[in-house]
């Protein structure tokens, strides 16, 4: 049934039934009466044969040794002397991405906080340079009444008598494959290895009271749209002595009429005159850092694209490298002229050889 060699170790025949038990188990094939009964019977076989004295027994008399009133004296097929523990441990491991879960996890261990978020809203200048914020935020703070241990001033936790202040309780149920553990949180103390006999009236057992609290988080220099700022143990309290969690602050950016931004690096679009586009001369051009002046070359059509080195943003990780400005440049052509005007480009067509 293994498809294993008659003298193959324990590790073999562990390899062998694990195969077999992740390829028929009935949660991988629902409703497959074929296959939940080569489950069954690859189980029989590593019962069987896991078994020291099963597999003497079975090793002398063959499937006689498990059949009723048979040689072998075990009057049928019986689960109560396999040790199933290791292989189901790992096979539902395997299935389902967990695993058992250790002594040390199952413990009443000290364990982080949550991390809290929220969210502040800057200008697109403040992303740039970077600025500093205030928040106001409701955060959980030990109390001060029972000093954080929930109980009523004069009194203290007392060890939970169900789970021995472990936090977890462990059953014992029966089952086809022997007597089988589960193990899980303890519902009289939620997991926390205490019980509080008398709460304190200001946190009611909690240990903690919500306080409204103002902070100051620096934004910095070249952060961008839904990036998050980390203020370190300012999340919710953790329990049995863990530290806090995180907080942590989303940023939004708000768009800016004239630069849009492509993350180190801006993008903006200048008109001007089609004489000075014709002739060339200076313009100004809007920078994130003030007006720049230059130089434009005679004969520029529109759509040229000019590069403003470091005009851009600074990287959020080191503010001394900032990124480009990029400059589309329109010619303007005007929509209203006056009778000079008209006059001065008309001779300008004619010299031109236009109609």
């Amino acid at each position: 049934m293994l498809g294993v060699s008659k003298n193959a170790s324990d590790d073999e025949l562990k390899k062998a039934y694990r195969k077999l038990a992740k390829k028929y188990h009935p949660d991988m094939n629902p409703g497959d009466a074929k296959a939940a009964e080569m489950f069954k019977e690859a189980s029989e076989a590593y019962t069987v044969l896991s078994d020291h004295d099963k597999r003497a027994q079975y090793d002398q008399f063959g499937h006689a040794a498990f059949e009723q009133g048979g040689p072998g004296g075990f009057g049928g097929f019986d689960f109560s002397g396999a040790d199933m523990g290791d292989i189901f441990g790992d096979l539902f491991g395997d299935l389902f991405g967990g695993g058992r879960r250790s002594s040390r996890s199952a413990s009443n261990g000290p364990m982080r906080g949550a991390n809290v978020r929220t969210s502040v809203n800057i200008t697109f200048e403040e992303a740039v340079f970077g600025c500093e914020k205030q928040l106001e935020l409701n955060l959980r703070e030990p109390c001060q009444t029972c000093k954080g241990s929930g109980a009523k001033p004069g009194t203290s936790p007392e060890n939970c008598t169900k789970c021995r202040g472990t936090g977890r309780v462990i059953t014992t149920q029966q089952s086809i494959f022997g007597m089988m553990q589960t193990e899980s949180v303890c519902p009289d103390c939620r997991g926390t290895g205490k019980i509080i006999r008398e709460k304190c009236p200001d946190c009611r057992g909690t240990g903690y009271v919500t306080k409204k609290t103002r902070l100051s988080v620096d934004i910095p220099a070249g952060i961008d749209n839904g990036m998050s700022v980390r203020i370190r143990d300012k999340g919710e309290p953790g329990t049995n002595g863990g530290p806090r969690g995180d907080l942590l602050v989303e940023v939004r950016v708000a768009r800016h009429p004239v630069f849009q931004r492509d993350d180190t690096n801006l993008y903006s679009t200048v008109s001007i005159p089609f004489t000075k586009a014709a002739l060339g001369g200076k313009i100004r051009i809007r920078t994130v850092d003030g007006e720049v002046e230059y130089e434009v070359k005679a004969g520029t059509q529109t759509d040229t694209k000019i590069r403003l080195r470091g005009k851009g943003v600074p990287s959020v990780h080191n503010k001394d490298r900032r990124g480009d400005h990029y400059v589309t440049l329109v010619v303007a052509v005007p929509t209203k002229l006056n009778r000079e005007q008209k006059k001065t480009l008309q001779a300008y067509a004619k010299a031109c050889g236009e109609e």
